[in-house]
């Protein structure tokens, strides 16, 4: 598993997040039993970068937490069958798939966990495996899939 990060914004959190986000990213492709190896980038942004992308990729204006730009064409969520049949998402140089982009939006880390009542840590972990998830083509705009997703 490769992850490439690029930070836009300050970050004081009290755990390693790069640590961090490679161990989800890992654990979330283990559990889904992901055949081949994988990257993702994450840009970590603040608000007012996160509201401009939401913006321009989505038509909505407003700060969000964490956005997911998948790469993959799946037929369904968690198949994986001949993914490297598709040569637009393997990446020349490390022959690893590349799942796709997530920007995760460090202030609503930070104001999401307050609100929840958890940790940064706990914050954060959550909204990178929410991400993968979308990665690997869950959704959760109708109710089943909401279901499949959180199950």
């Amino acid at each position: 598993m490769i992850v490439y990060f690029e930070v836009e914004t300050e970050i004081n959190f009290n755990f390693n997040y790069e640590e961090t986000a490679i161990k989800v990213c890992e654990t979330v492709l283990s559990e889904e039993e992901f055949p081949c190896e994988a990257e993702v980038e994450i840009l970590f942004t603040g608000l007012d970068e996160i509201r401009e992308i939401n913006r321009e990729n989505r038509d909505i204006d407003s700060a969000t937490d964490v956005l997911s730009f998948p790469l993959l064409n799946l037929e369904s969520p968690g198949k994986f069958d001949d993914l490297s049949q598709d040569l637009s998402i393997v990446d020349p140089e490390t022959g690893n798939i590349c799942l796709g982009d997530m920007v995760l939006c460090i202030p609503k880390v930070v104001s999401q966990a307050k609100e929840y009542g958890h940790s940064e840590l706990r914050e954060f972990s959550f909204l990178i495996c929410h991400s993968m998830l979308h990665l690997l083509g869950y959704d959760h705009i109708e109710e089943k899939d909401r279901l499949l997703m959180e199950d």
